[in-house]
């Protein structure tokens, strides 16, 4: 099967559903492998490891200050490495630990202003390249393709644990 089918539905008539779907899959699995070498030379770039890249997006992502049991369970991590992370984190001047205001024994996790600044230079370059890409897609293929993206990341998630919890 060829691998240059393409995907956007206005210029995939003619291609089976079987044909699209496996070419889903692979680029999925291309994309995923393509990201995690992205990823990586992110947190080289930046000088951080590619775990503490992931919690720094996370982090970003959140509204607000989040717990360390809120960490372990946004990436996985168990609370032991969570705060093992944190801790070095913190070291690095890229969080910040601030009291909760519900519960004074337990502390918030925060992104750094300095950090956050930092890390959103590094990425200024390759957020362009990637929303480049997303240029060439209508509003309602943009749609389609957040929908995909959210829904895959819920099914991740289900199966990180399921496989977590055998």
């Amino acid at each position: 099967m060829s691998t240059d089918i393409p995907l956007s539905s206005e210029r995939s008539s003619g291609w089976s559903r079987a044909e699209l779907l496996a070419r889903i899959v692979t680029e999925s699995q291309r994309h995923y492998a393509d990201y995690s070498l992205f990823n990586q030379a992110m947190a080289d770039h930046v000088g951080l490891h590619p775990t503490d890249m992931q919690c720094i997006a996370l982090l970003d992502m959140e509204p607000g200050p989040v717990s360390t049991g809120d960490i372990a369970r946004l990436t996985g991590l168990t609370s032991g490495s969570a705060t093992r992370l944190v801790d070095r984190l913190a070291k690095a001047g890229i969080v910040e630990r601030r009291t909760d205001p519900q519960d004074r024994r337990r502390s918030l996790v925060a992104l750094a202003p300095e950090a956050r600044a930092r890390i959103g230079e590094a990425w200024e370059t390759p957020g362009r390249a990637f929303g480049a890409v997303l240029e060439g897609y209508s509003d309602a293929e943009l749609a389609v393709i957040a929908d995909y993206l959210h829904r895959a990341a819920e099914v991740g998630r289900a199966q990180a644990r399921r496989l977590n919890e055998a």
